[in-house]
């Protein structure tokens, strides 16, 4: 297949070459015409002169041999009759008036010149093919010229077509990397107006698509979280029930709720997948968030129980909330998951519940302050820590925080390192129930 640099170049050669050889035949056509004006002119310039002397002579006509040789090696020829010119020349010469053309006499094409003299015409005569000669030199300056100019067009046309396929190349050198999987590194935005746009189209391109695998990849690892999440608690609740530690009615009815917030999960994923979005979807309603927190205590009651570590919630009444509750619970899960992970055995962690607030208490080793305001980024605290503390994928906290604001809430985090370290949830209130909180309060 012919690269754009060839095909470029071939395009360009050829209309360098259709230019040169029009200028060269227009130049050709011009010069030959003016170097016959001009020989006109010069054998007109020279019939005037001998007229003029034959004018003034005794007898006219009479002195005219001498010229012969002089005239010959001009290869011209003159008459003394207007026999053989044009009517129109004739006439002319019958006003007493000059005339001068070209005429064809015996085969042989002639530029002529003509003068009244007396009476009688003086005729000079000079053969056509004699210009030839006068005009070959510059027919040859014409074809240098036009070479030289050729060849510079090419070198020209050659480094055109490289300035314009090379950001071209350069992108398509980037896209094969693309479509390989590697992210490439910027094109250079550079060249015409339409490459420069099309580098940056390309930059952009690349850009945005590697943040759609970034939030790809994040999502992933977001499902697979969350998926860990309610298995994790229907493999304990079942583990515990095949053992004889719980009541089995219990057991059910956890494995039941477990089951069906995994249910909705996966109905979340095909919702995701047909709306081509990479969130979750959140239906906030009026819940309890006492309940959503005896909930999650329930939940992991038998992990606190296997890890050493007394988990309880805490609670002086119903907590309202505008919340999604399903969302909820998986914002107090997470918290409550990431506490036992790192409360040492014989440690405490404590949900305590109010209205429009939830907090999870813990005896772990806490955050240094300079961890505080980082400690919801993705991925951080698992780089932090991951060799020193089980401090799982390093998501959980992160969705804490997606889930919280997409709630229209915001969570925060205090610490006392070694003493104890507090997740704060906070999260709209209904009107009835921020009333009666501000009338008790007052």
């Amino acid at each position: 297949m012919t690269s754009l640099r060839t095909r470029l170049f071939q395009a360009i050669a050829l209309i360098v070459v259709l230019c040169v050889g029009l200028t060269l035949a227009l130049g050709l056509l011009l010069t030959r015409r003016a170097v016959d004006r001009a020989t006109l002119d010069d054998v007109a310039h020279q019939a005037a002169l001998i007229a003029e002397r034959e004018r003034v002579a005794v007898s006219p006509f009479t002195y005219l041999k001498p010229l012969r040789p002089y005239l010959k090696r001009q290869h011209e020829t003159y008459r003394t009759n207007a026999a053989a010119l044009p009517t129109s020349a004739q006439d002319a010469l019958l006003h007493n008036l000059p005339a001068q053309g070209s005429v064809t006499i015996d085969g042989t094409a002639y530029f002529y010149a003509a003068q009244p003299v007396e009476g009688q015409a003086f005729v000079l005569l000079r053969p056509k093919s004699v210009t030839k000669s006068q005009w070959s030199p510059f027919v040859w300056a014409l074809l240098i010229a036009a070479l030289a100019g050729a060849l510079l067009a090419g070198v020209a046309a050659l480094l055109l077509a490289r300035r314009i396929a090379g950001p071209v190349h350069r992108v398509a050198e980037a896209a094969r990397t693309l479509a390989r999987g590697t992210r490439p590194e910027p094109v250079p935005v550079e060249g015409a107006a339409e490459l420069a746009t099309l580098a940056a189209a390309f930059n952009d391109l690349a850009e945005q698509l590697a943040r759609a695998q970034e939030a790809e990849r994040s999502f992933l690892l977001s499902v697979s979280h969350e998926l860990k999440t309610p298995l994790t608690a229907i493999r304990g609740w079942a583990e515990a029930l095949g053992e004889g530690a719980v009541d089995a009615h219990d057991a059910a009815e956890t494995v039941a709720a477990e089951s069906a917030r995994l249910e909705r999960l996966v109905g979340d994923l095909l919702d995701l997948a047909r709306m081509n979005r990479t969130d979750f979807s959140v239906h906030p309603s009026e819940v309890d968030l006492a309940e959503v927190a005896d909930d999650a205590v329930r939940r992991y009651q038998q992990q606190a129980t296997a890890f050493g570590v007394d988990l309880v919630a805490v609670s002086e009444g119903p907590a309202p909330a505008i919340a999604d509750a399903d969302r909820a619970l998986q914002v107090v899960s997470n918290l409550v998951e990431n506490a036992l992970r790192l409360t040492p055995r014989g440690g405490e962690v404590r949900v305590v519940t109010a209205p429009g607030v939830l907090r999870v208490e813990d005896t772990g080793p806490g955050l240094q302050p300079e961890e505080r305001s980082r400690a919801f980024e993705r991925f951080y605290l698992h780089e932090r820590y991951g060799r020193e503390r089980a401090v799982g994928t390093g998501l959980g906290l992160a969705i804490v925080k997606e889930l919280t604001e997409a709630m229209g809430g915001h969570v925060d985090v205090a610490s006392e390192p070694d003493h104890q370290t507090t997740f704060t949830v906070r999260l709209p209130v209904p009107v009835e129930a921020g009333i009666d909180r501000a009338g008790a309060t007052s």
